[in-house]
């Protein structure tokens, strides 16, 4: 019989970032306590996103209500990487990077996990930003996938190709 497997792959759904972020656009031109501000919020580039507002109290709390709207979108938090609010000229500037794919030092904090206390039958391995995990029994793969869902790892997993 051949093996059941699955890959897990740190994903990110640009669509719903987009519509966290037009949401919070809207929000923030709505809001009373933004108003004044100068207070928004826009894409900067491919993977990040940039806050400006003139305080730094704004900045922060423009990035709370994004990360509101992450969360109702059905995204993880963890895959914004926040800096502090730095002072450019006159206004505060806070840049959020999107972590996107599995680097090598988590792949292979993930597989060391799998292998120490996974099922003995699971084997894993690292290909590029991703992960396939196989098996002879499908059990076994729910069991791995229950196992990295209880870990707090730092990046957002998603288990796909299930087979």
């Amino acid at each position: 019989m051949a093996d059941s497997s699955f890959d897990i792959v740190s994903k990110i759904d640009r669509q719903e970032v987009d519509n966290a972020l037009n949401q919070t656009v809207k929000e923030i031109g709505h809001r009373f306590d933004f108003k004044g501000t100068g207070a928004a919020i826009s894409w900067s580039g491919q993977n990040n996103i940039e806050i400006k507002a003139n305080s730094e109290e704004r900045a922060n709390a423009a990035l709370d209500v994004f990360k509101e709207k992450v969360v109702k979108r059905g995204l993880s938090l963890k895959i914004l990487d926040a800096d502090e609010p730095r002072l450019s000229g006159k206004e505060y500037r806070m840049l959020i990077a999107l972590k996107e794919g599995i680097d090598q030092e988590h792949a292979k904090k993930i597989s060391k996990i799998i292998r120490d206390e996974g099922p003995k039958g699971v084997k894993a391995q690292i290909q590029g930003e991703e992960l396939r995990v196989s098996s002879k029994k499908k059990d076994e793969l729910q069991d791995v996938i229950s196992l990295l869902k209880g870990k707090d790892l730092d990046i957002a997993l998603q288990f796909t190709n299930y087979r």
